[in-house]
């Protein structure tokens, strides 16, 4: 295994809650048994819908700070995120995303002709693969990241995809349908976390929210707001409460650490439990704790 660098990779599995991934993420659960992955339960911010929580994920603020409150929100982001914060420290940045995470973050209103791929290195998103249909399949989601990840080397590489959202909003949160979008996207990550694993990356997969056996998510209940972070080369450490979960607002801050950048001063830092550094696997020296205040 290459040597751990500052470089990270995001995957976030729209609408994935966390007993789905749990259940159903085979794969994903091997490399938590053979201690190669760590898995946690984060609790996502309120209200819980995607536009709000894809801001919440990358700048670390509440939706009362930032005021993206709602779906039908469409403006550029006015908080920093990791993005920002990443071109700032001349590191590259790369995204394969839904459409509204271009409008947050490098241009609003979407044009679908004009801003389906974006290549500028003046943007907060250097290089973006942008996609505008719920249905857009998973698979072409990870090839286009494939592609962005080989052609550009990006330090920070986003991955967002749509199919496990699209399923539970047709089906519900507990169809078979549901089920089988959570399973493929499984198939998918085995396919590339080995590559990823073995270049040095480090790795966090994780939602933004989760979906209720009735189709919606929004509310405060747990199927729509608990959702799973796993974690590849760097570990936060033992909770408290054995049941107690990581709130969301701490994610952004957890990739600056991966990236080795300071979060920035708006993103939520207190009750941030430390974060442990992993070395690669043929390493045994103890592991160094990092603590963000």
């Amino acid at each position: 295994m290459t040597e751990m660098s500052n470089k990270l990779i995001v995957v976030v599995l729209d609408g994935l809650r966390y007993d789905a991934a749990r259940k159903y993420m085979g794969y994903l659960e091997h490399l938590v048994e053979q201690e190669s992955l760590s898995c946690y339960r984060v609790q996502s911010e309120l209200p819980s819908l995607s536009r709000p929580l894809y801001e919440v994920l990358l700048t670390g603020t509440p939706v009362s700070k930032n005021g993206i409150t709602a779906n039908h929100i469409v403006r550029p982001s006015h908080e920093e995120s990791v993005f920002h914060l990443a071109v700032d420290a001349n590191l590259r940045t790369a995204a394969v995303a839904y459409h509204w995470v271009s409008e947050l973050y490098n241009s609003a209103p979407f044009d679908p002709l004009a801003d389906r791929h974006q290549h500028n290195v003046m943007k907060p998103i250097q290089h973006g693969s942008f996609y505008f249909e719920d249905h857009y399949p998973d698979s072409h989601v990870f090839a286009d990241a494939v592609y962005l990840r080989s052609a550009y080397d990006p330090h920070f590489l986003y991955i967002h995809s749509m199919n496990i959202d699209d399923a539970g909003h047709r089906y519900g949160g507990e169809s078979k349908e549901y089920e089988l979008s959570v399973r493929n996207a499984d198939g998918l990550l085995a396919t590339v976390l080995p590559i990823w694993m073995e270049q040095g990356y480090k790795i966090l997969i994780t939602a933004d929210h989760g979906m209720n056996a009735n189709g919606y998510h929004g509310g405060i209940t747990s199927s729509e707001r608990d959702v799973p972070l796993y974690t590849f080369g760097v570990d936060v450490l033992p909770l408290e409460k054995e049941d107690q979960a990581i709130p969301q607002l701490r994610i952004a801050p957890l990739m600056c650490h991966c990236l080795g950048l300071t979060p920035s001063a708006a993103m939520s830092k207190e009750g941030l439990p430390p974060f442990v550094q992993k070395q690669p696997l043929h390493e045994v020296n103890e592991p160094v704790i990092l603590e963000i205040k």
